[in-house]
C-alpha cells in the first residue's frame, strides 16, 4: 500500500510543491495539509516543508508553533510517526519544542545559497538507513537564519545518544554549533534539517544525493523504493 505523507502550509510556506514532486520522483503522491487543520488521523508521515512562516515575524518560526495543527503534529509524533521539518519546518520544530535548540541569524548576517557537503552521523534513524556510514551528501541550502545552537549540556546530550543526523562537511556555512545540520528526536521519529533534500531528488536540478533521506523514510514506512517504482509503473499501466 502506498503510505499517504501530508505536506503542511502555513501562510508563507514556499517549498511545498518540492516536497510534493520529491515523493512524486519515488512513486508517492503527498497531500497538502493546511495550517488550520486539527486531525492528522490516515497519513503515515508528515513533513513540514521550507519558507517564511508568517513572514518570519517575531521570529522565525515562533508563530506558525502555535498553529492549530502542530497540536497534531504533537500527537502525531508521540505515537511514533515520521515527522520531518525541512529549514523553515526545522525552525517551527525547534519553537514548538518537538527538537531542541534553536536557529539564529547565520554568522556573516548574510543569506546563504548554495550546494553545501553533507556528512551522515548515524544510520540509526528512520531517515537516514539508505546513507552509508559517514557518508557525504551534496545537498542545497537557502536560509538567513539556519545557524544552530544548543546549550552544552543539551548539546553533550545529543552527542551521548547520537542525535545528531547530519553535520556540515569541511566549511560551516552558518557558524552551527558543532556543524550541525540537522537533529533528531529522542525518540528518532522527528528530524529537523536546514539543508533541503527535496531539491535534490532529479539530476535535472543538479543531482539526487537528497534520495537517500526520502528513501530511507519510505523502507520504514514498509515500502521501498524499489516498491513505490513498481507500485507507480502497475498504476500507469493500469
Amino acid at each position: 500500500m502506498t503510505p499517504r505523507v501530508a505536506v503542511l502550509l502555513f501562510p508563507g510556506s514556499n517549498c511545498e510543491q518540492d516536497v510534493v514532486t520529491a515523493f512524486g520522483c519515488l512513486g508517492v503522491r503527498a497531500e497538502y495539509v493546511w495550517h488550520h487543520a486539527t486531525d492528522l488521523g490516515g497519513f503515515d508521515a508528515v513533513v513540514l516543508p521550507g519558507g517564511f512562516s508568517y513572514g518570519d515575524y517575531l521570529r522565525t518560526g515562533a508563530i506558525a508553533a502555535f498553529s492549530p495543527v502542530m497540536a497534531a503534529v504533537r500527537d502525531f509524533a508521540a505515537g511514533g510517526g515520521l515527522v520531518m521539518g525541512i529549514c523553515n519546518g526545522f525552525q517551527i520544530l525547534c519553537e514548538a519544542g518537538l527538537l531542541p535548540g534553536a536557529l539564529r541569524w547565520n554568522a556573516g548576517l548574510k543569506f546563504i545559497c548554495r550546494d553545501v557537503a553533507l556528512r551522515t552521523e548515524t544510520l540509526a534513524s528512520p531517515f537516514t538507513t539508505r546513507a552509508s556510514e559517514g557518508q557525504v551528501l551534496d545537498i542545497p541550502i537557502n536560509h538567513f537564519q539556519g545557524n544552530y545552537y544548543a546549550p552544552p549540556e543539551v548539546m553533550a546530550e545529543l552527542e551521548v545518544e547520537g542525535r545528531i543526523a547530519f553535520r556540515y562537511a569541511g566549511a560551516n556555512p552558518n557558524g552551527s554549533e558543532g556543524a550541525v545540520a540537522g537533529v533528531l528526536s529522542a525518540g528518532r521519529n522527528v528530524l529537523g534539517m536546514m539543508p533541503h533534500p527535496e531539491r535534490a531528488v532529479d539530476p535535472v536540478v543538479g543531482g539526487i544525493d537528497g534520495r537517500v533521506i526520502f528513501e530511507s523514510m519510505l523502507d520504514a514506512l514498509g515500502m521501498p523504493a524499489g516498491g513505490a517504482r513498481r507500485a507507480r509503473a502497475g498504476s500507469a499501466a493500469r
